[in-house]
């Protein structure tokens, strides 16, 4: 596969916004240099070996949602220099069914390894094709591994199929205490040009249930791209993807988020809902029990 092509400039006027208020341009700058639209051969071998993908995108409405994508490993991998293909795309019941049955749907993915605590993210356009999808890469580039909470996945798969979603307009109290309890969910936003989808990690209590309508996270240092918070000053269309590691279920929210900055340099973004779905075994895999980053900041009670 050919070499990685850098993209110069990588951020638009939304992160580049976010960058200048925290004072990291110059190291911005740095770290865009590692974005590229080509799909390294290491990061190829890295996806045949993934049996879960997220993605995300707006549905045909406008609002924007995270999805879960499973298989044997091997049903995400490179068919080309900058293309990814992903046998089985998203469930006839995904939000994002409609959106991908179209050519030329802006996606974001984020292939996450939790025994690894690995992840690559690959940005572009998604079409579908006879055995699901393929995606044109616009931006590929890996980060590091904050945050992100080991897990193993024993051999096998557990047999139940996913229900029928589920569709709310806001949280029950078992959602609540399942979102209070999460250390890891996924984050979709959108841009002028495209959509990205990223990570969100900690430990338990780093995301806050204000209300059955609101949440919040403090943003925690990460690369000082800032990709997310970037869309958001421009977009605050967001989807929000929690997963019960151990039993497949599977929480979708999507509605706004704005971010609020603290004059000690703290940021703390605030979700605002407004649809939930709730599935059973969306993830036929059962990861086992966490061991935490150490990056986690300790949460006060």
């Amino acid at each position: 596969m050919t070499p990685q092509a850098p993209v110069q400039p990588p951020y638009h006027q939304g992160s580049r916004t976010v960058q200048a208020r925290v004072g990291v341009r110059d190291l911005a700058d740095h770290v865009g240099r590692s974005i590229g639209n080509g799909i390294r051969p290491v990061a190829a071998a890295f996806l045949e070996l993934q049996p879960m993908l997220v993605i995300g995108g707006a549905d045909p409405a406008g609002a924007v949602w995270a999805s879960l994508l499973t298989g044997e490993p091997g049903f995400v991998r490179a068919t080309g220099p900058n293309q990814i293909s992903i046998a089985g795309g998203v469930r006839r019941a995904d939000p994002l069914a409609r959106a991908l049955a179209k050519e030329g749907a802006p996606v974001g993915t984020i292939a996450l390894d939790p025994r690894t605590r690995r992840r690559m993210r690959l940005n572009g356009r998604a079409r579908p094709t006879p055995r699901g999808l393929a995606i044109e890469a616009d931006q590929v580039f890996s980060n590091c591994p904050k945050y992100l909470q080991k897990r193993e996945l024993p051999a096998g798969a557990m047999s139940d199929r996913p229900s029928a979603p589920r569709h709310g307009v806001k949280l029950t109290g078992d959602q609540r205490v399942f979102l209070a309890e999460a250390d890891t969910f996924f984050l979709a936003t959108v841009h002028a040009e495209g959509a990205d989808a990223s990570h969100r990690g900690g430990n338990p209590g780093f995301v806050r249930v204000t209300s059955p309508y609101t949440l919040e996270w403090d943003d925690f240092p990460g690369n000082s791209m800032f990709l997310s918070l970037g869309n958001l000053a421009t977009d605050p269309r967001a989807g929000l993807l929690f997963l019960d590691w151990v039993t497949g279920t599977s929480l979708q929210l999507t509605g706004t988020a704005r971010t609020e900055y603290g004059d000690d340099g703290s940021r703390t973004v605030r979700f605002t809902l407004a649809e939930v779905v709730q599935t059973l075994c969306a993830s036929p895999w059962s990861w086992t029990a966490p061991e935490y980053s150490p990056a986690n900041p300790i949460q006060e009670d």
